[in-house]
């Protein structure tokens, strides 16, 4: 079961090939690489030991797909993940190039190592160690790889319901969330919902001189400051009306969670949230109303005294289970339109209109999270925990109506590794672990 160093070796350069590619979905110029990558998927699993291996286009990226299914006694697993990634900017903040894996401290560190290229690189490992061992897989397995999760997966529901008969499986195994803590393995069973907006405010038909015009005529970001200091009341609660009507209570987090290492690892001087919660309880369990991004006027070196005549932001609200992501779009855009003040022009946009993300809850009970915390103790070597993630994997609620499967959500890599942010990283130790738990996982099922 043990890897030798010289597999270990050849598994982590292949891996660095696969993160040299910049599959960055939602940037235009590198549509090119993002196809690229799906290409590079097929070949690894080809050299996996999967004979049908296939690019299937879709609306948009491509999903590559591969089967096995020679056992007709045993289950069916279909394993999704994505090969997209987060854009890397802020260039200046990474220590080495984004696309340029490096071996640092004993992390591996480029964009997209732990979201989602190398936690999908240890079931691809995994699964063709069981082919090498043995010539064949403990039971039958689909892979579905996509190339636009970080941009929604606004194709891949389409796919899906146009492909049932391929997909169809007995259970759906994704590994795209974290573990609890270093030497702490879990398994998830709550993801949040996601809806996302721009704001966009304005008051005239162009930017104008301030001493001129100054006290006469309005200000655009001043009025969407004005609006966004109206979404939260004094102890963090989301003032817009019907938005906690069909939010449930999860119950009290019972994780011993440290909220003061927690607070100095990310360098705040103190937590915020809504008032009677803990931190752990806000980031997996509650609504949130974020302000994501916020621009407007002269930005540049030095000064220039102008009142702005446009101004916009862009908001996410991460949702929790029972709340419906189309009637929670609704009261947003109803809430800001209503504080829009009759000398200013103000639109909001539903970004996520057509693909809204609902949240996710998993029976702990189910045969396949029993199955991970089997492989993820046999491994480690420590009793997994259950956990919640404040994130969303938008796809995962379209696998639940459309193909009747909850996701055995067996995350692999770390709460540190900086996702979505400069200088993302994967511990070698987890990367090689995350094989071998792939691998036990399979043989448990």
């Amino acid at each position: 079961m043990a890897i030798s160093d010289a597999d270990f070796s050849v598994y982590l350069e292949e891996l660095c090939e696969f993160l040299r590619i910049p599959s960055v979905s939602t940037d235009p110029k590198c549509a090119s690489s993002v196809r690229e990558a799906a290409e590079w998927v097929k070949s690894a699993l080809k050299r996996a030991g999967f004979s049908r291996v296939e690019r299937l286009e879709t609306d948009g990226f491509p999903v590559v797909y591969a089967e096995w299914l020679e056992k007709p006694d045993r289950p069916t697993v279909l394993f999704y993940g994505h090969y997209d990634v987060q854009p890397p900017e802020p260039l200046h903040l990474w220590q080495s190039p984004a696309f340029e894996p490096v071996v640092r401290d004993g992390q591996l560190v480029a964009r997209g190592v732990s979201d989602d290229k190398g936690q999908i690189f240890c079931h691809f490992k995994a699964l063709e160690r069981l082919f090498r061992k043995t010539g064949e897989l403990p039971v039958n397995i689909k892979i579905l790889i996509e190339g636009e999760e970080e941009i929604g997966s606004p194709s891949l529901a389409k796919f899906i319901e146009s492909h049932r008969e391929l997909l169809s499986a007995d259970l759906l195994v994704v590994s795209d969330t974290p573990m609890f803590a270093r030497n702490q393995p879990s398994v998830c069973t709550s993801l949040r919902g996601l809806v996302y907006f721009q704001i966009d405010v304005r008051t005239a038909n162009s930017d104008l001189h301030s001493g001129q015009h100054g006290g006469a005529v309005p200000n655009a970001i001043q009025v969407l400051v004005e609006i966004l200091s109206q979404l939260k009341d004094e102890k963090g609660r989301i003032l817009i009306p019907g938005f906690y009507d069909d939010v449930i209570d999860y119950g009290l987090d019972q994780l011993n969670f440290d909220e003061a290492a927690y607070q100095d690892a990310l360098g705040c001087t103190g937590l915020v949230g809504e008032e009677g919660y803990t931190a752990l309880e806000r980031r997996w369990y509650r609504p949130t109303l974020d302000i994501n991004g916020i621009q407007g006027g002269y930005t540049g070196e030095g000064a220039k005294t102008v009142i702005t005549c446009e101004a916009f932001a862009k908001l996410s609200c991460r949702l929790v289970a029972n709340q419906d992501p189309l009637k929670v779009a609704k009261q947003v855009e109803a809430y800001l339109n209503s504080l829009a003040p009759a000398y200013a022009s103000v639109t909001v946009q539903n970004l996520t209109a057509g693909h809204e993300a609902g949240a996710v809850r998993v029976d702990s009970d189910d045969v396949g999270v029993q199955a991970a915390l089997k492989a993820l103790e046999s491994v480690w070597g420590v009793k997994p925990v259950l956990q919640g993630e404040g994130g969303s994997i938008p796809v995962l609620t379209t696998f639940q109506k459309l193909l009747g499967l909850s996701p055995v959500l067996m995350g692999l890599n770390l709460p540190e590794d900086k996702i979505h942010a400069p200088n993302e990283q994967f511990s070698l130790v987890n990367f090689k672990k995350g094989i071998l738990v792939a691998e036990t996982f399979y043989q448990a099922i």
